[in-house]
C-alpha cells in the first residue's frame, strides 16, 4: 500500500508519468554530476533520475518515506538517502563531498517554497542549477520582469543569483492528493557571484518598497530615503516599487547606507 500524504509536510505526490519524463529531459541528467532531489516522496521522479544519471543524493524529511526509499534503494544503488528537513541541510557541505556544484531537483512543498529557496541561495556558489515544481502563480512571481502585474520582493530578490525560466505547466491530476491550484515546473540557473554588488540593507529595502506595493518610492520608502535621496540614485521618486528594477533597487539601498 502507497503511503499516505501528510498534510503538515504539504505532501501531493507526483505520479503522472509524462510529467516526469518531460520533467527529466528539461534537467537533461549525465552520469557522474552531484544531482540532489529534494522530497523524493514515493521514489517516481527518484527512479528516473537515478536511471539518467547513476548516483543521486536525496533529501526527504518524512521518516516513513525515507525508510521505504531505503529498502528499495539498498547501499550500492547509486541512491544517497539523506532523512532530514532541506531547511536545515548543508547543501555547501555535500557539494564539497562531492567535489561539484550540485544541481538541486525536487517538487516542492508550497508551504516552505520561499525558505526553501531562500536557504539554497544562500550558498550560490554551491549550487549550478535548480529545477523546481512550484505553484503556478509562485513560479510566475520568480520569472517576472519589472512592470509586470506578477513582478514583487521575490522577483527582485532572486534577481542577483539566478536566472529563471519557467518551462511548463502542469495540471492538478498529475499528483495524488491533487493540490487545489496548478504547478509550474522552472530552471534556475545560478551565478556563482552577483549580478551586482548588494548593499546590506538590500533585503529590508525591498521589503518595505514591497509591503505598500501601491504607494509611490516616495511614500513607501520614506522612513528610509527622502524623495532628493531616491532620485540622487537615479530612480524616479514617483515611481512604484514594481517598475524599479533589481538593480536600481541596489542603487537605493547604497543611497540608504550614504544616508
Amino acid at each position: 500500500m502507497a503511503p499516505l500524504a501528510r498534510k503538515r509536510f504539504g505532501q501531493h505526490f507526483l505520479h503522472d508519468p509524462a510529467v516526469v519524463e518531460r520533467i527529466v529531459q528539461a534537467i537533461a541528467p549525465r552520469p557522474g554530476e552531484a544531482i540532489v532531489e529534494i522530497g523524493p516522496g514515493r521514489g517516481v521522479l527518484t527512479r528516473a533520475l537515478l536511471a539518467a544519471a547513476g548516483r543521486l543524493d536525496a533529501v526527504e524529511i518524512d521518516r516513513d518515506l525515507a525508510a521505504r526509499l531505503a529498502e528499495e534503494f539498498p547501499p550500492g544503488s547509486g541512491l544517497a538517502l539523506h532523512p532530514g528537513d532541506a531547511l536545515a541541510f548543508d547543501f555547501a557541505a555535500l557539494a564539497a563531498a562531492r567535489g561539484a556544484r550540485l544541481r538541486i531537483v525536487g517538487n516542492l512543498p508550497y508551504n516552505i517554497s520561499t525558505p526553501l529557496l531562500f536557504h539554497l541561495l544562500a550558498t550560490p556558489s554551491a549550487l549550478t542549477d535548480l529545477h523546481v515544481m512550484l505553484q503556478r502563480e509562485v513560479i510566475e512571481r520568480m520569472a517576472a520582469a519589472p512592470g509586470s502585474k506578477a513582478y514583487g520582493r521575490l522577483s527582485v530578490m532572486l534577481a542577483p543569483w539566478a536566472r529563471v525560466e519557467k518551462l511548463f505547466d502542469v495540471g492538478p491530476g498529475a499528483f495524488q492528493p491533487p493540490p487545489k491550484v496548478w504547478s509550474s515546473v522552472a530552471r534556475l540557473i545560478l551565478r556563482a557571484e552577483p549580478a551586482f554588488d548588494i548593499p546590506r540593507g538590500f533585503a529590508a529595502l525591498v521589503a518595505s518598497a514591497f509591503s505598500q506595493r501601491r504607494k509611490t518610492l516616495r511614500n513607501a520608502l520614506k522612513s528610509l530615503l527622502s524623495a532628493a535621496e531616491i532620485e540622487s540614485a537615479g530612480v524616479d521618486p514617483g515611481a512604484r516599487p514594481e517598475v524599479v528594477s533589481p538593480g536600481q533597487f541596489a542603487a537605493l539601498a547604497r543611497a540608504a547606507e550614504r544616508g
